[in-house]
C-alpha cells in the first residue's frame, strides 16, 4: 500500500479556462460531500485532471487502479502475518520464564487508509474492476462509514469528514469494463469529458512538444479534423494523437509540412493508415492528404 502525498502540479500542466472549469464544478460536488466520476475516452486527460483536482483539495492522495482480479480485501486490507511477542522475565535470578505469543496481523489496503485519515481517494478506470469489489464503496458514499470484515474487533470505522473520492472511467462500450452497478453511479455525479477545445489541446502539445505554436496549430487543426470526419482509427479523442504526432516530429527534427513525405507517413500512421492496400486504406490515405494540404504549410521557425 502506497499513499501519495500531495505535490505540485507538474510545470508542464496546462490550466486553461476550460480545465479550471472542470476543476470548479468537480471541487464544489466534492465539497458537498459526492464522489465525483471523470468519464471518457482514452486520451481525453481524465486521470490527469483527476489527479490536478486531487491536489487541489490540498490533501494527500491515495491511489487504486480498476482490475478485474481486484476484490474487496484489496481495498481494505487483510491479515498479513503474524505479529510475534516474547517476554523474559528473570525477576527471580535463579528463574527464567519465556512466554511467547503469535497472532495474526491485520495489513490496511488504501480505501482503509483514506477513510480513517481525510485523505483524497483517486480510484482510476473503477469500472474494469467487477462490480462485486465495488460494493464496499456503497456505504462509504452513502453513510459515510466504511464495513470491515467480521474478525476484526471494530466492525466499521466512520470515514473522515475530508474524505473525497475521485473516480475516472471509460465509456461502457470499451473492452474490458464492466457496467457499473447502478446503485454505485447513483452515489457519484458524472462528468462526461469530450474532446477539449482548442485552447487547451493547442497549450498541452506545445508545452508537451516544445513546438511553435503555428507548428502545433497544425498538427492540432489536422487531428481535430480527422476525428470530427471518422478518420482516426480509434475514434478518439485527438489530444493524444496530436501529441504523438508532434512529439515524433519533434525529436526527429521534421519540417512541419504537407511535402515531406516523412512528416505525412507520421500523421498517417498514428490516425490509423493501414499497410494494407485495400480500398479503405486508400479513401483514408486521400482523405488525411487532403486535410494536411488545407492545414499543414511550409512552417517557418518550428522549432525553438
Amino acid at each position: 500500500m502506497s499513499v501519495v502525498v500531495a505535490s505540485r502540479p507538474k510545470d508542464d500542466f496546462v490550466n486553461t479556462p476550460y480545465i479550471a472549469e472542470l476543476t470548479e464544478r468537480s471541487l464544489g460536488y466534492l465539497a458537498a460531500g459526492y464522489g465525483v466520476n471523470l468519464e471518457g475516452h482514452a486520451g481525453s486527460g481524465k486521470t490527469t485532471l483527476a489527479f490536478h483536482i486531487a491536489y487541489m483539495t490540498g490533501r494527500p492522495m491515495v491511489l487504486m487502479s480498476g482490475d478485474e482480479g481486484l476484490l474487496s480485501s484489496d481495498m481494505i486490507g487483510r491479515m498479513g502475518g503474524f505479529r510475534r511477542r516474547k517476554v523474559v522475565d528473570n525477576f527471580i535470578h535463579s528463574v527464567l520464564k519465556v512466554e511467547e505469543e503469535s497472532r495474526d496481523s491485520w495489513v490496511d489496503e488504501r480505501l482503509t487508509v483514506a477513510c480513517r485519515d481525510g485523505y483524497t481517494l483517486i480510484y482510476d478506470e473503477f469500472t474494469r474492476s467487477r462490480a462485486e469489489a465495488n460494493n464496499v464503496l456503497l456505504p462509504v458514499l452513502e453513510e459515510g462509514i466504511l464495513i470491515l470484515p467480521s474478525s476484526q474487533a471494530n466492525s466499521y470505522i466512520k470515514v473522515h469528514p475530508e474524505f473525497r473520492a475521485i473516480f475516472t472511467s471509460n465509456p461502457a462500450d470499451y473492452a474490458g469494463v464492466y457496467q457499473a452497478q447502478e446503485a454505485l453511479h447513483d452515489r457519484l455525479i458524472t462528468i462526461e469529458l469530450g474532446a477539449m477545445d482548442m485552447e487547451t489541446e493547442l497549450e498541452i502539445v506545445m508545452r508537451k512538444s516544445g513546438l511553435s505554436k503555428p507548428a502545433a496549430e497544425s498538427i492540432v487543426q489536422v487531428t481535430k479534423a480527422a476525428n470530427d470526419l471518422g478518420l482516426e482509427k480509434h475514434a478518439l479523442g485527438s489530444v493524444r494523437a496530436s501529441l504523438q504526432i508532434a512529439k515524433v516530429a519533434a525529436v526527429r527534427r521534421l519540417d512541419i509540412s504537407a511535402d515531406d513525405p516523412r512528416f505525412c507517413q507520421v500523421v498517417f500512421d498514428v490516425l490509423g493508415n493501414s499497410l494494407l492496400h485495400d480500398d479503405a486504406s486508400r479513401e483514408r490515405r486521400k482523405a488525411l492528404t487532403r486535410l494536411l494540404s488545407e492545414y499543414v504549410g511550409d512552417i517557418n521557425h518550428a522549432y525553438s
